[in-house]
């Protein structure tokens, strides 16, 4: 089969070749997903799990991207609860060969069916950036009606989707990110948007959450924004300060096939649009992985057509 590798990690982005790799192997629990969609974090290549197992082996070279959409075409050992067939997207592990590829193998409890009117690039646009939007949102930081939420990257995968959780939950929500993010930050429902390279933060105001995707400096200068009793949650890098009364917390997102099935229901009656951007073929994901050009939401990887044709 067809996929991305990477073999050393000094080469960085400039190190993903697309190159003939052995078809995947199903272990217990698990099935092979032929790949339709896949989605990938730019940053996944300076991941430790990137270059190693669960037993710390090296196993380069190694198929990046953990999220897919695509069907079903074989079973495990024991694998319950999917079918040969079966359409389905979701998660792919940290430290096992990934989605960039014309087939994966993936544990059957990180998926989850999806509806036969659901397009496979949409659907590879939902795992990582809908589970986190919402663990971050509801489960770290327990944002409720009335609140005020700082989204960090309001335009992004991520962010984009925070934006419309904390809006369907009567949340009041400020954007941030480069000018050119302001009017789709602003379409989905965030009631302000600052320009990171040009406004002050200060101008949030206080805040009952920050979401923060980004890091660095504007994670630290964020931590004053956080009013007492309230959070600052980054799944950018554990944050070395803290708000003076509050908490925060890093965390790496989850599976979650029960929450998986809920966002594809979100999507099915239109409560929720994840951002699909560029859309781009296999043999163009190092260009993807570099962000050029930038475009607003989720890069997807086009892996094979609707109807099953190889994208080249």
């Amino acid at each position: 089969m067809r996929a991305i590798t990477v073999r050393d990690r000094d080469a960085g982005v400039s190190g993903l070749t697309l190159t003939d790799m052995p078809y995947p192997h199903a272990a217990e629990n698990d099935v092979i997903v032929r790949v339709h969609a896949a989605g990938f974090t730019p940053g996944e290549l300076d991941w430790p799990a990137t270059w190693s197992d669960r037993a710390g082996r090296d196993r380069a070279p190694s198929i990046p991207g953990h999220e897919l959409s695509g069907v079903v075409v074989e079973l495990g050992y024991g694998t319950t609860g999917l079918t040969v067939g079966q359409r389905v997207f979701g998660l792919t592990d940290w430290a096992r060969n990934g989605s960039l590829a014309e087939y994966t193998a993936v544990e059957a409890r990180n998926l989850a069916p999806l509806a036969v009117d659901i397009e496979h690039a949409v659907a590879a646009a939902l795992p990582i950036s809908g589970l986190t939007a919402w663990q971050g949102l509801f489960d770290h930081a327990h944002l409720t009606t009335g609140q005020t939420v700082l989204v960090h990257g309001a335009a992004g995968g991520v962010g984009s989707i925070a934006v419309q959780l904390a809006c369907e939950v009567g949340a009041r929500v400020i954007g941030t990110g480069r000018a050119d993010d302001r009017d789709v930050a602003l379409s989905l429902g965030a009631q302000t948007f600052l320009d990171l390279d040009a406004d002050d933060l200060q101008q949030a105001g206080e805040v009952d959450v920050v979401f923060d995707v980004i890091g660095g400096d504007v994670l630290e200068r964020s931590a004053e924004l956080v009013r007492p009793g309230g959070t600052l949650v980054t799944i950018a890098m554990p944050p070395t300060v803290r708000p003076k009364d509050g908490r925060a917390i890093f965390f790496v997102v989850e599976p979650d096939r029960a929450r998986l099935t809920d966002l594809a229901q979100r999507l099915r009656t239109g409560r929720l649009n994840p951002i699909v951007g560029a859309v781009r073929p296999l043999a163009e994901t190092a260009s993807a992985f570099a962000r050029r050009p930038r475009t607003a939401g989720k890069t997807i990887i086009q892996v094979v057509d609707e109807e099953g044709g190889q994208h080249s």
